[in-house]
C-alpha cells in the first residue's frame, strides 16, 4: 500500500509539528507556506537594521517541544538555546506601584506580601494551588486529547473525580474568581489578565483560564536569538524527518472529489493530488470560502461578535528613561472593565490601554543593550475589525499617544529613534491572516461552552484536518504544537482504517483516551 501524500497548509507551529509527525510516520508530506520564511504568527521585522520579534514573545510548556523532538529522534535543547527567566514579568500601575512575579512561587508570594500585605500573599498561594489543580485536571483528558464534548470530558475524568471537574469553576468568570483570592483590585487585574493570553475578556471568559497562571509558574524561558529561532528549528526538524517545505507557495484552493479531499491548487495554477490536507490557517478562512467552495462547509464560520482580540503593535528602536524594564513588562490601565468594554462592546481602540512591552535586549537571552537605544515590542489589545474598519494614521497616532501616557504614568519615557518604528494594526493582521478581521487567537474563549465549540482536529469533510490556534486546544505556541500533533495522529488513525496502511510506530506524543 502506498504511503499517503499529505498537504500541510501553513508553516506555523501547528503546521510544522504536524508535518514532522506525519513525515516520520512514513507519509509523503508537502508543506506549503505563502511567506518566504516559516513561523506563521511567529514573525520578525527589520527595524533600523535590526531584526526583532513581532509576534508571540512568551515561551512556556517546553516539555511539549522536548517530546516533539525526542519522538523524531532529535534533541530540542541541542537545537534551541533556552534561558529560564527568573522574573516572569514586571507589572506597574504608577510610578510607585510595581510588582515582579517570579518563577519561584514562594518568591512571588513574598513580593506580593511586600506589595499588598500578608493576606494577599496567602491569597496568591491559594490561587496558585488552584491553578495547578485545574491544569492537572484538564491536561491529559482535555488539552492533549481530541476535543471532547462536555459529556466526553466527564467520562474521561471519571466518576470518582467529578468533584475535581466541578472545582475548575467553569461557570464563573475569571474576573469573578480572582475576587475569591484577592481583595486588592490591582492583583485582580494582574491575574485576570491571563484571559488575554487566549484573546479574551476576563469579564466573559471562564475561571478555568487561571490554569494559564500555572503554565507560567511551571516555567517561562527566553530563546537566544528570539522566537524566530524556534520557528527555524521546527522547520529544520520537519525537513530532517522527510517533509518537503515549499515557501512562497500559496494554496488557493482545496478540491473535493467523491466526498473527500482530492487535491490542492497553488497560486500559479499547479494542481497536486493528495490523500489528505492539514489546514494550519484560521478556520474562518475555510468557512468564508478563501480555499474554494468545495471546503466552505468543512467548519462553522466565526461570527464577528465571537472573534478574539486583535492588537495594535509597535516595533521600535528607542532610548528608555526612568522605569527599568524587564524582558516582559505590563503597564496597567486605570479602568480594566472600561478597557474591555471599549474593545468588545464598542469595537474601538481603548481610551485607556494596558500596554505590554517586550524589551528584547534584556534578560538572560541577550546582553543589556548598548546605550542609548534598544529593541522594543509594544502591544495594545484591539478589536478584530480589520476587515471592515481601516485603521488610519490619525487613529493609530491617537492610540500611540495614549500608550505613551500609560507608560509615563508609570515612570517610563520612550525616545524613539527617527524612522525606527513599524506599526501593525488589525487591518494589517487581517491581510497577514485572511478571514480573521485581525483576530489573533481564533474565536474568543467566552463562556463555559467556548472550549467545547472550538473546532476539533477533524473537519466535516473527509480528508480535511484542522490545526492551529483557532482549533482545539486553542491559541498559544505550545497549544498550536499540540493541535498539529493531534491532527497528524488523526490522519494516521483514519487513513489506517480506510485503506489498511500501517505507518511506522509513533510512540509517546499525545494522549487520546
Amino acid at each position: 500500500m502506498h504511503a499517503p501524500r499529505i498537504a500541510v497548509i501553513g508553516a506555523g507551529v501547528a503546521g510544522l509539528s504536524a508535518a514532522t509527525d506525519l513525515a516520520r510516520a512514513g507519509c509523503e508530506v508537502l508543506l506549503f507556506e505563502r511567506a518566504a520564511l516559516p513561523g506563521g504568527k511567529i514573525r520578525e521585522l527589520r527595524v533600523a537594521g535590526l531584526t526583532m520579534d513581532a509576534g508571540p514573545t512568551v515561551f512556556t510548556m517546553r516539555g511539549v517541544f522536548d517530546q516533539l523532538f525526542d519522538d523524531a529522534g532529535d534533541n530540542f535543547a541541542r537545537r534551541v538555546t533556552l534561558i529560564a527567566a527568573d522574573v516572569v514579568a514586571r507589572h506597574a500601575w504608577s510610578t510607585s506601584e510595581r510588582l515582579d512575579l517570579f518563577a519561584d512561587v514562594e518568591k512571588s508570594a513574598d513580593a506580593i506580601g511586600e506589595f499588598a500585605g500578608r493576606g494577599e500573599a496567602q491569597g496568591f498561594l491559594r490561587f496558585a494551588a488552584q491553578a495547578q489543580r485545574i491544569f492537572a485536571t484538564l491536561d491529559i483528558p482535555f488539552i492533549r486529547a481530541l476535543r471532547p464534548s462536555a459529556l466526553d470530558l466527564v467520562r474521561r475524568i471519571g466518576v470518582s473525580r467529578i468533584a475535581d471537574l466541578w472545582n475548575i469553576q467553569p461557570f464563573a468568570s475569571l474576573w469573578q474568581s480572582t475576587g475569591r483570592y484577592f481583595r486588592d483590585p490591582r492583583l485582580r487585574q494582574l491575574f485576570a489578565r491571563y484571559a488575554t493570553y487566549c484573546g479574551s475578556s476576563p469579564f466573559a471568559s471562564p475561571a478555568t483560564l487561571m490554569l494559564v497562571a500555572h503554565v507560567e509558574q511551571a516555567g517561562v524561558w527566553l530563546i537566544a536569538g528570539g522566537m524566530r529561532q524556534l520557528a527555524r528549528q521546527l522547520a529544520a526538524l520537519a525537513a530532517r524527518t522527510g517533509a518537503t517545505l515549499r515557501y512562497s507557495s500559496e494554496v488557493t484552493r482545496i478540491h473535493v472529489q467523491h466526498g473527500r479531499v482530492s487535491a490542492v491548487q497553488t497560486g500559479d495554477g499547479e494542481q497536486i493530488a493528495v490523500d489528505a490536507v492539514v489546514c494550519n490557517a484560521d478556520n474562518n478562512a475555510l468557512a468564508t470560502g478563501l480555499f474554494g467552495a468545495d471546503v466552505r462547509g468543512g467548519v462553522r464560520p466565526t461570527p464577528v461578535a465571537a472573534r478574539s482580540l486583535s492588537a495594535l503593535t509597535w516595533n521600535l528602536h528607542a532610548r528608555t528613561e526612568g522605569f527599568e524594564l524587564a524582558h516582559h513588562t505590563v503597564f496597567f490601565s486605570g479602568d480594566y472593565r472600561a478597557e474591555f468594554d471599549d474593545i468588545f462592546r464598542r469595537r474601538r481602540l481603548p481610551a485607556s490601554p494596558t500596554v505590554y512591552v517586550c524589551a528584547q535586549d534584556r534578560g538572560g537571552a541577550a546582553t543589556r543593550p548598548e546605550p542609548p537605544h534598544e529593541r522594543l515590542f509594544c502591544l495594545v489589545n484591539a478589536p478584530a475589525i480589520g476587515d471592515t474598519h481601516l485603521f488610519e494614521s490619525a487613529e493609530i497616532k491617537a492610540c500611540e499617544s495614549r500608550l505613551l501616557q500609560t507608560l509615563e504614568n508609570c515612570g517610563l519615557t520612550l525616545h524613539a529613534q527617527a524612522d525606527a518604528a513599524l506599526t501593525t494594526s488589525p487591518s494589517d493582521f487581517d491581510r497577514l491572516f485572511p478571514g480573521t478581521g485581525g483576530a489573533l487567537y481564533g474565536p474568543a474563549s467566552h463562556g463555559w461552552r467556548a472550549s467545547f465549540q472550538r473546532a476539533g482536529s477533524r473537519s466535516a469533510i473527509p480528508g480535511l484536518y484542522l490545526a492551529g490556534g483557532s482549533s482545539h486546544p486553542g491559541p498559544g505556541v505550545p497549544m498550536a504544537a499540540i493541535s498539529g500533533r493531534l491532527a497528524a495522529a488523526c490522519i494516521m488513525r483514519d487513513y489506517a482504517s480506510i485503506v489498511g496502511y500501517r505507518p511506522m510506530a509513533m510512540p509517546g506524543g499525545i494522549s487520546m483516551p
